[in-house]
């Protein structure tokens, strides 16, 4: 993979990324929300893809929502029966979330049915990838922790690579897209 093709260099900023591809990240949450249910405990990742899949919890489902990032959290308080358990630590703008050490063996505390989980990019091969190395941290913890864990994007993010590794595919049941869901399979 050339430098050109690794975007590590462009500064993410969720302002300008909320209305990129926004029809493609509602249409991929539409698909993801078919593993939400109630009486569990999800966790949901930061940016701008997931918003959408807040927005699409029922409000007769009762869950546990465990977030880091303000954008989501703001949208689950507006849940009637969902629990929300914000991780705090030091505040990131550009995305809008946080990260500490202390939080993530916290999040250890908890039982997570299904993590739903965003990427800046994915690369079949080398696998997930994010802009910030601090959302790289609590992603994998999140996916350790989880029964399921599913990859939530649209498909603009196919093919390419962030600087922040956090997951090979096979970390994931399944790749979800705006086109559907894909299972992922091991080599």
């Amino acid at each position: 993979m050339s430098p050109a093709q690794i975007e590590g260099n462009t500064r993410y900023e969720i302002a300008s990324a909320a209305d990129s591809h926004a029809v493609a990240k509602r249409d991929a949450c539409i698909h993801a929300a078919r593993h939400l249910r109630s009486n569990e405990t999800i966790f949901i990742d930061c940016g701008t893809t997931l918003i959408h899949l807040v927005e699409l919890i029922p409000d007769d489902c009762q869950v546990t929502a465990i977030c880091y990032a303000l954008n989501v959290a703001e949208r689950l308080t507006r849940k009637p029966n969902v629990t929300m358990i914000m991780l705090g630590g030091h505040y990131h703008p550009s995305s809008t979330s946080f990260a500490a050490d202390y939080d993530l063996d916290r999040l250890g505390d908890f039982g997570i049915n299904v993590a739903f989980l965003s990427a800046a990019g994915v690369d079949m091969q080398r696998g997930a990838t994010c802009a910030a190395f601090h959302e790289a941290r609590v992603k994998q913890k999140a996916i350790s922790l989880a029964r399921e864990s599913y990859l939530v994007v649209d498909s603009s993010k196919i093919g390419k690579l962030q600087r922040a590794f956090f997951a090979p595919m096979s970390a994931f049941r399944a790749i979800i897209t705006e086109h559907g869901e894909t299972p992922v399979t091991e080599k």
